[in-house]
């Protein structure tokens, strides 16, 4: 084992991560990882994975990729530009005269299709202009005012109809609109039920939905599991690059925030932010929401 990997093996296990967990974080296959630990790096496909795989495991601990490399340079191999093809940048007379020729059989092609489209276009424009033409006489054919003869006698009874319902109206007293009460709606409570060790339980009544918006004032791995203990979306928040992320859990009746480092992310519940029940630190923390909706 070198000395590049006891340092990251002794970060995730200071950290509580598992290699499965670190397989999660990262998306890198655990033998890879276990490759990088024991300083083993056959097994992967070439150089420039090996400096990647490492730069992902170092990111995923919160440690300096750049210190990484430059304190075991010694160690992790250089991307050799050899790796890839080189390729010829000499062409011969032959090709270069074959081409010519492939050109010239073409452009006959070519230009018999420009007069074709070029036809076409022109009857098009012709087409269409004498149709808008005659849609445009239709329609102003269609739109010819008609007039109303309006009777005076009509009118006028109609104008007194109104006066006089207006004036009994006003002699009529004027009652008291009556308000209903306004009831308000009970609030929402998001409260502690229970914390031990790494783990912590919350209790959402009152609320008639189950939305949870995770925003990053650091850099922190957060995973969400569903009801049935399904992992149903994780994501490396982190303040300049993924600030935030918003999931539904609507349809849940309770979910697991699991969060790698609690003090670089803030958790927000229907826009209600919760507080830590355990000092948020950069251990992980377990954090169990039981959802009763509002209607029961």
């Amino acid at each position: 084992m070198t000395e590049l990997g006891n340092r990251l093996k002794e970060a995730r296990i200071e950290k509580g991560f598992s290699l499965d967990d670190l397989q999660t974080m990262t998306k890198i296959q655990k033998r890879y990882l276990i490759g990088i630990e024991e300083g083993n790096y056959s097994s992967m496909p070439g150089n420039f994975y090996v400096r990647a795989f490492i730069k992902q495991y170092a990111e995923a601990l919160n440690l300096n990729p750049d210190e990484i490399f430059e304190t075991y340079k010694s160690e992790i191999p250089a991307s050799l530009n050899d790796e890839l093809p080189q390729l010829s940048r000499v062409k011969t007379h032959k090709a270069i005269s074959e081409g010519n020729s492939k050109i010239f059989d073409i452009l006959p092609k070519v230009l018999i299709g420009v007069f074709v489209i070029g036809v076409a276009g022109l009857l098009y424009y012709f087409l269409y202009n004498h149709a808008g033409k005659n849609s445009n006489e239709s329609l102003s054919k269609d739109n010819e005012q008609v007039k109303f003869v309006k009777s005076e006698n009509l009118e006028k009874a109609k104008a007194n109809e109104l006066e006089k319902k207006d004036s009994e109206k006003a002699k009529e007293p004027k009652k008291e609109e009556e308000k209903p009460p306004v009831v308000e709606a009970p609030k929402q409570e998001l409260a502690v039920v229970q914390s031990s060790g790494r783990n912590s339980t919350y209790s959402l009544k009152n609320a008639d939905k189950f939305i949870v918006k995770l925003v990053a004032t650091g850099k922190s791995w957060v995973g969400v599991k569903n009801s049935t203990g399904k992992m149903v979306n994780q994501w490396t928040l982190d303040k300049d690059k993924l600030p935030s992320q918003t999931v539904d859990l609507t349809t849940e009746s309770n979910a697991v925030i699991r969060v790698g480092n609690a003090a670089g992310v803030e958790i927000y519940v229907n826009d209600q932010k919760l507080e830590y029940a355990i000092a948020p630190t950069q251990n992980v923390q377990n954090i169990k929401i039981q959802y009763v909706p509002k209607t029961q």
